[in-house]
């Protein structure tokens, strides 16, 4: 299997969080040699006709449907915000405008980041370091990759047959893009959702902006945890890739574990308002401790590196996300059990406030409801480990000697790489190396 077997599995097809950034080489097979790249691998010798322009008509349409995702959940947060101060509710407003300033403005770090971190040349294009830098103060610098990405799809889906350099950087860039969609989610997706459940309990009503935020919120913070894995998958080519089935069944119980989770903290929140703050950041800095105890290396400098950490520790507050080396089995049953609990308490806390329940509501059904997609979620998760796996489907693959096959990568994308082979120990590249720092 060869590095264009693992552009036929995951190619540029990233779902709702799978866009691009700036410059996949345009114009597209032009026989300029690309950074690192050979002359005889850069122009179109290296056509790969085994990449059939309906997957490529595919990518584009996610890439695109992920952009539109992006748009639509900032819209219906922004028309929620400007619906609670034409209400009178301020402190409803700045809560929601504070947690998109916050998330907007590490999202920017993390996107600079990268640029200022990967070689020159590898994103050629029009646009200079000081317009980029611009574009990232105006908070702008991730909807740029985006829509640079439907450019670089569109000129892809053009051509007969793409070099196959253009469609590893394609592939390249959506990683990226991948990532930093995960990380917005969970920076401002998860944030307003636990915002926007405060206040329709409080408010015992839920209006319909409000059942956009909701919408939007779970759906996309469930299909990120499901894009980031396929990414993972996606560049290393020992590894099989999610089939229809299995991501269905992925998505579907990543969605049931986050719901039971979320519902515990808002609910938490309607009892004690203040108290989910002095909550969060004890957890959160446990946390903070124990990604630092395992020795991360993903940014490409230490400040920026303790931002990923807190970052990840931040995730780690509402779901498993893992970032070191070796079996994952004992780190995620440990991390499980522990949220499991810390929710178990926060709804116990807000049920012994709550009882006897008066009227004809429907919070007496919010907790049994709350474990009943636990249960869901847990059975689903357990049947896809069990026969859905791809590692199930493609045994052979998986039982191999576990030195992983050799990477033609000249711009591997190292970022990602590195979390694929902390997840998949057992399919690590034989080359390492890569452009987004030193390996």
């Amino acid at each position: 299997m060869e590095w264009k077997g693992r552009h036929r599995r995951g190619g540029v097809s990233q779902g709702i969080g799978g866009d691009g950034m700036e410059g996949a080489g345009t114009p597209f097979s032009d026989g300029v040699p690309r950074a690192g790249v050979a002359p005889e691998e850069a122009g179109g010798s290296g056509a790969m006709p085994g990449y059939p322009r309906v997957c490529r008509l595919r990518d584009l349409l996610l890439t695109a449907l992920g952009t539109g995702a992006f748009v639509l959940d900032l819209g219906a947060d922004l028309w929620a915000a400007g619906q609670y101060a034409l209400q009178g509710h301020l402190l409803w407003t700045a809560l929601q405008l504070a947690s998109l300033g916050l998330a907007s403005a590490v999202l920017q770090l993390f996107s600079w980041a990268w640029y200022r971190g990967d070689p020159a040349g590898l994103h050629p294009g029009p646009s200079s370091g000081r317009w980029l830098a611009f574009l990232h103060f105006l908070h702008l610098g991730y909807l740029h990759r985006c829509v640079r990405a439907l450019k670089v799809g569109f000129s892809l889906w053009r051509q007969d047959e793409p070099a196959e350099v253009d469609l590893d950087y394609a592939n390249f860039i959506s990683m990226d893009i991948s990532m930093l969609r995960l990380f917005e989610t969970f920076l401002e997706a998860t944030p307003q959702l636990i915002l926007v459940l405060h206040i329709t309990l409080c408010m015992g009503r839920v209006e319909y902006y409000q059942w956009l935020g909701i919408g939007t919120s779970f759906l996309c913070t469930a299909w990120a945890l499901l894009d980031y894995h396929r990414a993972l998958r996606s560049c290393l080519p020992t590894k099989p890739p999610l089939g229809y089935l299995s991501s269905a069944v992925y998505f579907l119980w990543n969605l049931l574990l986050l719901c039971p989770r979320i519902l515990a903290l808002a609910l938490f929140t309607t009892v004690f308002p203040w108290y989910i703050a002095v909550h969060f950041l004890t957890l959160w800095l446990v946390l903070l401790l124990w990604v630092w105890l395992q020795n991360t290396d993903f940014m490409p400098g230490p400040t920026s590196e303790w931002l990923f950490r807190g970052t990840v520790a931040l995730i780690l507050y509402f779901s498993w996300f893992n970032v070191s080396e070796g079996r994952t089995r004992n780190r995620s049953i440990i991390h499980f059990s522990f949220l499991l609990m810390d929710s178990a308490l926060l709804g116990g806390t807000w049920l012994a406030h709550n009882v006897p329940f008066l009227g004809s509501s429907l919070l007496p059904w919010l907790l049994p409801g709350a474990a009943l997609c636990f249960l869901l979620g847990l059975g689903l998760r357990g049947a896809y480990y069990q026969w859905l796996h791809p590692s199930r489907q493609m045994a052979a693959l998986d039982e191999g000697d576990g030195r992983g096959l050799t990477l033609q990568d000249w711009h591997q994308n190292r970022r990602i790489a590195k979390l694929a082979q902390s997840f998949f120990p057992r399919a690590v590249p034989a080359k390492r190396r890569g452009v987004n720092g030193a390996v």
